[in-house]
């Protein structure tokens, strides 16, 4: 039976990510990075494309799940007839290879136990050659090997069916059963191996020591520190760069085709995540997403991409795998993203006002960080006139959206901004300043429309985009601005589904380009939560919030979207742009209820 996404928590290393079901499955897994090809990947298929599950012999979902306190180990417990059993999943910040610790543990009585492990590389495409070495089992196909290990070969009988490696085992009151599970490259040496029980204490260690710089203290602590640790897992820690989430191709709505990968690190959420990092004290994290951004951008402005891999690599082709059926049928399953080729104005003003953000936070400057701004001002300057595909990547024909002409306003605003506050930087205050008044104005006639007192989507458009909610939060018009307040009231009502907010009306394919229909965007609902408190609305705003709190599944985690008629989490999970809001909305509530 397919589980709702919700059903799903996460395990990671700070490189990659699995999800584990309630049941005790571990339905997805990318090795050894985040966009690596699966190895378990019955999350888009079923469990012949890779899964490894361990729980009750008699098989169900948990009783019970948490996390272990501020950390990314879970545990699951079940409650038999004959006794309760507790699961231990974890991945150790690695040294070299990625491992998963898997340890099974009797609370009470006894338990009959059986672990089910299917290895299918390249998404559940290719059966690996599964033999014994040394009391281990290593299985091996092409590039990829994985060797599994248990400490208690004398309590666990294994063996090998139809490409499918069995344990079974009982554990009574005190005793324990660990597997471990680690993936090297094939042509190497057998790689070195952990200890289980040391690895969970280092894991517990890292992950309480990281939480307790957690700067915040106020109300929905809780909530903030766990969206916190999903951040902080989706970080691909070599390089600092942050994933959108670590799947690809959850569906926005069940069946239809919007299913697309997350595993990259998109340009669009640079200041927002930034400033929450900087906001909670996470300062050295802030750096790490900084000095990935100044990487990955640099080169000739005209080059500049909405996304970018894992190290900042460009091409990120879409390729379609047909052996997968998708989740809950939706097809198609794809891996790589096209987006990354449209054109998205946006992004240079999100660019410069991340690269502002830093340099006002005081993280330590960098030399080419400017240089690099003027570049990008210098393209905007001669291209922001141009129609793009907008924030929201769509697949229709290319617009003059509303904004990406706000962004295009913050990047000259915030050199503007620079240049004032530092008269020694090079540049030329009047020549942005007339920049930015010329977009301001342009915006203003264009954007909006004056006979329901709204900004618009596109020039000339009815239609309306739930980013329009991020213009007093810029600051290019204040919170008390008519245009202001009538905008979220359209906003509120027009997009609005079930108490949430959709990103854009998808009733014509004009707009978007493809069919079907999506759930409402959480990160679009938060950033309503902002716009309604910055404009005086204050316990909507709270009350909002703590409905979208209530969205959250058992362990605290958000998917992308939600489908209030349903009632479930849609789209790729957990997704770091819907926790980025959560955290960014309770620090700006608490902020304005100090302010009061």
């Amino acid at each position: 039976m397919t589980q709702l996404i919700e059903d799903y928590a996460l395990i990671g290393d700070l490189q990659t990510a699995a999800l584990v079901g309630r049941d005790g499955s571990i339905d997805w897994l990318c090795l050894p990075r985040f966009d690596s090809a699966a190895c378990f990947a019955a999350l888009l298929g079923d469990e012949e494309n890779g899964h490894w599950r361990i729980a009750p012999s008699g098989g169900g979902p948990c009783t019970r799940r948490s996390y272990r306190g501020n950390s990314l180990i879970l545990e699951s417990v079940w409650e038999t007839g004959s006794g309760t059993v507790k699961v231990t999943d974890f991945m150790p910040q690695r040294d070299q290879a990625p491992d998963v610790v898997r340890i099974v543990e009797g609370l009470s009585g006894a338990v009959s136990m059986r672990s089910t492990l299917r290895l299918r590389f390249d998404y559940g495409n290719v059966v690996p050659w599964m033999r014994r070495t040394n009391g281990h089992r290593v299985a091996i196909a092409g590039p990829d090997s994985v060797w599994l290990r248990c400490d208690a070969t004398d309590r666990v009988k294994t063996w090998g069916q139809q490409y499918t490696t069995y344990s079974s085992f009982t554990v009574a009151e005190g005793e324990k059963v660990a597997f471990v599970m680690t993936w090297h490259p094939s042509h190497e040496p057998q790689p070195d191996f952990i200890d289980p029980y040391e690895g969970l204490e280092h894991s517990l260690h890292d992950w309480e020591e990281w939480a307790a710089r957690c700067k915040y203290e106020g109300p929905y602590r809780e909530a903030v520190v766990r969206s916190l640790i999903t951040l902080k897992a989706l970080t691909y820690a070599p390089t600092g760069g942050i994933v959108a989430a670590p799947t690809t191709s959850l569906p926005e709505e069940i069946g239809g085709v919007r299913n697309w990968d997350y595993r990259y690190c998109w340009l669009r959420d640079s200041t927002l995540t930034l400033g929450a990092l900087v906001a909670a004290g996470y300062t050295e994290e802030a750096g790490a997403w900084r000095d990935w951004l100044l990487r990955a951008v640099a080169g000739d402005p005209a080059d500049l991409q909405i996304m970018y891999g894992l190290a900042g690599e460009r091409r990120l082709p879409e390729t379609e795998l047909p052996w997968l059926g998708g989740y809950e049928g939706s097809k198609p399953v794809r891996t790589g993203n096209a987006a990354v080729d449209q054109l998205q104005l946006d992004v240079y003003g999100e660019v410069i006002d991340s690269l502002h953000l830093a340099r006002a936070s005081g993280l330590r400057p960098k030399p080419q960080a400017w240089n690099l701004q003027l570049s990008l001002l210098g393209f905007l300057e001669s291209n922001w006139r141009e129609p793009d595909e907008g924030l929201w990547e769509v697949r229709g024909p290319r617009r003059h959206f509303v904004h990406s002409k706000l962004m295009a306003w913050v990047a000259a605003d915030r050199a503007v901004r620079a240049l004032e506050e530092d008269p020694a930087l090079p540049g030329d205050a009047d020549r942005w300043r007339a920049m930015r008044d010329e977009v301001h104005r342009e915006v203003c006639e264009k954007g909006y429309d004056p006979g329901r007192n709204t900004f618009t989507q596109w020039y000339g458009s009815t239609e309306l985009d739930a980013a329009t909610l991020l213009i007093p939060r810029t600051g290019f018009l204040p919170p008390d601005d008519p245009r202001v307040v009538g905008t979220v009231e359209a906003v509120q009502s027009e997009l609005g589904h079930g108490g949430f907010i959709r990103r854009y009306s998808t009733d014509s394919r004009s707009v978007d380009g493809l069919p079907g229909d999506e759930g409402t965007f959480l990160a679009c609902s938060f950033w309503l939560v902002d716009a309604l408190r910055m404009t005086g609305r204050t316990k909507e705003a709270r009350e909002l919030f703590e409905r979208l709190l209530a969205l959250r599944n058992d362990v605290g985690l958000l998917a992308e979207e939600y489908d209030p008629v349903s009632g479930r989490q849609l789209g790729n999970f957990p997704q770091a742009f819907s926790h980025i809001g959560l955290v960014g909305s309770a620090l700006a509530l608490v902020h304005a209820e100090t302010a009061g």
